[in-house]
């Protein structure tokens, strides 16, 4: 079986990506899917979202320089888990990466690489960085998919624009990768700009590729994250755990139509 690899992508922070890797990966979890979840960004917001801050012997850094060097390398000797989740770790040396494997041959394919072993997942999550270096192109050469969170503003949808502008670049890099959705985060109905936003998207983006599930504002979700845990564990009964519910219901319906192409 081979794993379905997607990416978690949007060159502007602040925007849910993050927020949508954990809950997302924990909606599968939930509907008994296998997941393993990788956190891409240096920042290393994911871990430390997932409760882990120190004593991380190995991590996605540490992985992929190993590869680049020629060593031997397997992705899943840097797997935690974290309920019943499967998860690679980041830390703030993956900084060095873009530095370090600028000069070496398939450079793009580093993780498509290292990723071919891994095969017993249903699903493989990668949390990429706010950017479009060489970290994000490796998560979108290795990935089926693409998931694109953004905030119902004007400022991020020009940073969605600016992204498929690359997006159609890496293309020729994978031209497996495909573009499942935008997600809608910190979205409030009770505001002209959300809703102004969100027509506006769905007019650009006519063929269902704006996910019908809203990810409203709410508190309990950053306090998920405070709590190193996501947000079913923290308050199944919140507005968030709603809306991420239905997001995953939406996300495996959308991969079930992907399939029977």
């Amino acid at each position: 079986m081979m794993s379905r690899i997607i990416s978690i992508a949007n060159f502007k922070g602040g925007v849910g990506k993050t927020t949508t890797a954990i809950n997302l990966a924990a909606g599968l979890v939930k509907r008994k899917q296998k997941v393993l979840l990788i956190d891409l960004d240096p920042q290393a917001n994911l871990t430390q979202s997932q409760g882990l801050i120190d004593g991380i012997e190995a991590s996605v850094y540490t992985v992929l320089r190993k590869e680049a060097l020629g060593e031997k390398a397997r992705l899943l000797d840097a797997k935690v888990q974290v309920r019943q989740l499967d998860f690679i770790p980041s830390t703030l040396e993956l900084a060095n990466a873009e530095l370090e494997l600028a000069s070496v041959y398939g450079r793009e394919q580093i993780l498509a690489q290292l990723l071919k072993a891994v095969t017993m997942y249903d699903f493989v999550l990668i949390d990429c960085p706010p950017s479009i270096g060489l970290l994000t192109i490796n998560a979108l050469v290795a990935s089926q998919y693409v998931l694109i969170p953004l905030q119902a503003e004007f400022l991020p949808l020009e940073g969605v624009r600016s992204f498929l502008k690359h997006f159609e670049s890496i293309k020729k890099l994978n031209q497996n990768l495909e573009l499942l959705g935008l997600i809608l985060t910190k979205y409030d109905a009770r505001k002209n700009m959300n809703r102004n936003v969100k027509a506006r998207l769905e007019r650009e983006f006519p063929n269902g590729q704006v996910f019908k599930s809203l990810i409203r504002t709410n508190i309990a979700l950053a306090k998920a994250q405070e709590a190193g845990t996501d947000i079913f564990n923290f308050n199944r009964r919140s507005h968030g755990a709603l809306d991420y519910d239905e997001l995953t219901k939406e996300f495996l319906m959308k991969i079930k139509t992907k399939n029977k192409r």
